[in-house]
């Protein structure tokens, strides 16, 4: 089994003689308490066969429920090692998996590396490409060159400095952090620096938001219907959604989004610039927003492959692989022969 402990959701994969065989994916409950990661393994174990080999990777300890980044690892290595025993392992980006032990002196190896899972698994089947994951809450830009990832950032802050990494996704991520000004009624305006709606109204809007990639309640407590967006999305600019006609609301989201992946070109351009990669090479999608690293495979008028087709699984669970990319990876590398 391959397990992705992330702050929103827990992602769990398994494999069989390099096939996945099941793959899903467990909400976190909203608690500002370190027990809603164990509230959701348990739901999770419950789809686990007895006697599987287990690795994990993480971006849990990320959790503001935690006071260090050190605290977090170190929680969810003892929780998982106490529920699926001391034989589960660890991805660490410089050494695979390595013992639960081990973690204590590597844990900063351990931390957030959920994205050079994934990565080096796609570069055993696309040498030389950009991998461009975008989930509820970030967007992952690994460069693969000559069957490995290329990233020179190791840790998030080393990421964010080189454009590795975008703390921006298709969920989660508050639409005042896409921009700050948008155009309405012919000019243009300021967007309120409030939570009023979030990057997922935006994709309700636009129509591309995958049904299951917002298991979380609306900002608002309302419902999540596109004329509910709408509503959320319009107090972003100081109005109420009968103000315009709704096609105002929907062009809007549609400008939104544009920025968003503006700002991924941006950093994309600038990766397969530093590491030179040729014009053939593709952009790989994974990730709930995935969509959208297939627009800029157009925009880079390069080739797109979706991590969804490259795995080896039953058609019906395509995008959930895609969606889970990382907990697929160790669930595959901890599968494989020895």
């Amino acid at each position: 089994m391959g397990w992705d402990l992330g702050g929103a959701n827990l992602k769990l994969a398994e494999a069989q003689d390099g096939r996945i065989t099941s793959v899903a994916q467990i909400p976190c409950p909203r608690l500002a308490d370190p027990q809603k990661f164990n509230q959701a393994l348990d739901e999770a174990l419950k789809l686990c066969p007895t006697g599987a080999k287990h690795a994990v990777t993480m971006t849990g300890e990320l959790s503001d429920v935690f006071p260090s980044r050190a605290a977090g690892v170190a929680y969810l290595t003892g929780l998982m090692l106490k529920a699926t025993g001391r034989e589960t392992r660890f991805y660490s980006l410089r050494d695979g998996l390595i013992t639960g032990d081990a973690v204590r002196s590597r844990w900063q190896d351990v931390a957030s590396a959920n994205w050079h899972a994934s990565a080096a698994l796609i570069a055993q089947h696309e040498a030389n490409g950009l991998f461009v994951d975008i989930g509820t809450t970030t967007t992952d830009l690994i460069p693969l060159k000559d069957g490995k990832p290329s990233a020179i950032g190791r840790t998030d802050g080393e990421r964010m400095t080189e454009g590795e990494l975008i703390y921006a996704g298709v969920v989660r991520t508050p639409v005042m952090a896409v921009a700050q000004e948008a155009p309405f009624n012919g000019r243009l305006q300021g967007i309120a620096g409030e939570r009023f709606a979030t990057m997922a109204d935006v994709y309700r809007l636009t129509g591309e938001l995958p049904e299951d990639a917002d298991p979380y309640p609306a900002v608002d407590g309302q419902g999540k219907s596109q004329d509910e967006s709408a509503v959320r999305l319009a107090r972003m600019l100081g109005r109420e959604a009968d103000d315009a006609p709704f096609i105002a609301w929907t062009a809007l989201a549609l400008y939104l989004s544009r920025r968003q992946l503006d700002r991924i070109e941006a950093d994309a351009r600038a990766l397969i610039e530093r590491d030179a990669l040729a014009v053939t090479a593709p952009v790989i999608g994974a990730g709930c927003g995935r969509f959208l690293a297939a627009r800029l495979a157009q925009r880079l008028e390069r080739p797109y492959r979706d991590f969804a087709e490259i795995i080896d699984c039953e058609d019906d669970m395509r995008a959930m692989a895609a969606i889970c990319a990382p907990a697929v990876a160790v669930a595959l590398l901890v599968s494989a022969p020895n």
